[in-house]
């Protein structure tokens, strides 16, 4: 039987999409799994999800572990201990650092509610109504060294409509973000995913 992929998630709040990874995973053709959760925030949601279907969940400081190096340092213990393949950022709020991606350089990906270059950062369907855009969607993307940058992976769409309010677009894209990761993830498990560049190539 083929070893299925390590996943790793780091998260912030809620957790939401790191909840659609987990139930993706428990498919029977699925080929990775969640092995552990880690939250820089103790009072997260997704950490209490994650102990309540029976995953490995830490919460680390990076109030009490400075600089970040230290900070990093602590969770790629955590990554290492586990024999972790892929850092998958499930609403991380924290631009990730020089030692976890020289650490897991092209293994570390992240989802964003809009369709990148345009509307990167913090509140992008807030920044996709503002602007009046007609079309919005979500993104998985490689991360790099900047916000929400790295070369793309996926994305899906989403209509815009005339009435929609910042919630209600985010809840229909969020539903596309629930499968887009999953697929994602899955095409880095059967190694279909090349970067050339700024392209990231799937290869059938």
């Amino acid at each position: 039987m083929k070893k299925k992929g390590r996943v790793a998630v780091l998260l912030s709040g809620r957790g939401s999409n790191f909840e659609a990874i987990y139930q993706n995973s428990l498919k029977p053709d699925a080929n990775y799994e969640v092995i552990v959760v880690i939250s820089d925030n103790k009072d997260a949601r997704g950490l209490e999800r994650a102990r309540e279907f029976g995953l490995k969940a830490f919460h680390v400081s990076p109030k009490k572990l400075k600089p970040k190096k230290v900070y990093e340092g602590k969770i790629l213990e955590i990554l290492k201990a586990h024999d972790v393949d892929l850092i998958c950022l499930a609403g991380y709020m924290r631009i990730v650092g020089e030692t976890l991606l020289s650490a897991y350089a092209g293994r570390l990906i992240n989802i964003h509610p809009a369709l990148l270059p345009s509307f990167p950062g913090l509140h992008g369907q807030k920044q996709a109504l503002d602007y009046g855009v007609k079309v919005s969607g979500c993104t998985v993307h490689f991360v790099d060294n900047g916000v929400d940058t790295g070369p793309i992976i996926l994305q899906k769409s989403v209509d815009v409509k005339e009435d929609d309010s910042e919630e209600t677009l985010s809840q229909r894209i969020l539903k596309q973000e629930h499968q887009l990761y999953s697929q994602a993830v899955t095409l880095f498990f059967e190694n279909r995913l090349q970067i050339q560049g700024r392209r990231v190539i799937i290869l059938s």
